[in-house]
This record gives structure tokens, sequence and C-alpha cells, in this order.
């Protein structure tokens, strides 16, 4: 079994940021706890995972992200995660995905790993971050 000290030098996570960035620049993004309503594979794409999303409007939301190599959709369907929402919508396979769901990323021994912010339930959709 590895000890804790062995395990944290196979973990290797990116460089802080050198350069700040101002209160104004960071309050334009609009951080925002969302509900998956749906979430499938996207046809002919192996990375891509389709997600509905309940983002506390009364429209759906559509976000594309490439975590199918991490997570299979029906285990995310009716968790509440982060995502930034007002980032211009990018077409990705034919379908505009309008934000970013946010995960975490490190590279352990060799290996990409990424962790979907995954938070409360009680969180409702819609909640803005700070």
């Amino acid at each position: 079994m590895d000890t804790e000290e062995t395990i944290e030098n196979k973990i290797q996570i990116e460089p802080l940021f050198n350069e700040y960035v101002d209160f104004e620049t960071f309050s334009k993004s609009d951080f925002r706890a969302v509900k998956i309503k749906e979430c499938s594979a996207v046809p002919k794409s192996k990375k891509l995972l389709k997600f509905v999303l309940d983002d506390g409007t009364k429209n759906e939301r559509i976000i594309l992200s490439g975590i199918h190599a991490f997570y299979e959709p029906e285990e995310l369907v009716g968790k509440t995660v982060i995502a930034i929402l007002n980032l211009p919508p990018r077409n990705m396979m034919g379908i505009d995905s309008c934000g970013m769901l946010m995960s975490a990323v490190h590279e352990e021994d060799g290996e990409e790993k990424l962790h979907l912010l995954i938070v409360d339930d009680n969180i409702p959709a819609g909640a803005k971050l700070y």
C-alpha cells in the first residue's frame, strides 16, 4: 500500500498563474449551480457528452463537455454541478454549447484525471457563486 507521501508524489497539477485578475474582470464571470436534467453521448464523438441543464430560468440550457472518458451519461443525471454561463455559444458537432461545466484536472502517474465539480443537491438551480 502506498504511503500518503508516495501518493502525493505521483500527482501533478498545473502551476498557479503568476498574474492577477482584477475584481471587475472576475465579476463578469457568471458561475452558477445547474441541475443535470438529461445527459447523453454525442453521436459520432468519442469525447463529448450533451447536457440538458436547469439553470434556474424557464429555458433549458445545452452544454457540451468532452468528459466522456471520465463519466458515463447515466451516472450524472440528477446531479448539481457548477457552470459558467456567460461564455459565447460554441458550435461543436453541429450543436451550440452555451456555457462550460467546471472540472478539476490533474495528472496522476502520467494519466490525466478529471473530476466534475459536483455540489450539494440542496443548492437550487441558478444559485450564483461568488
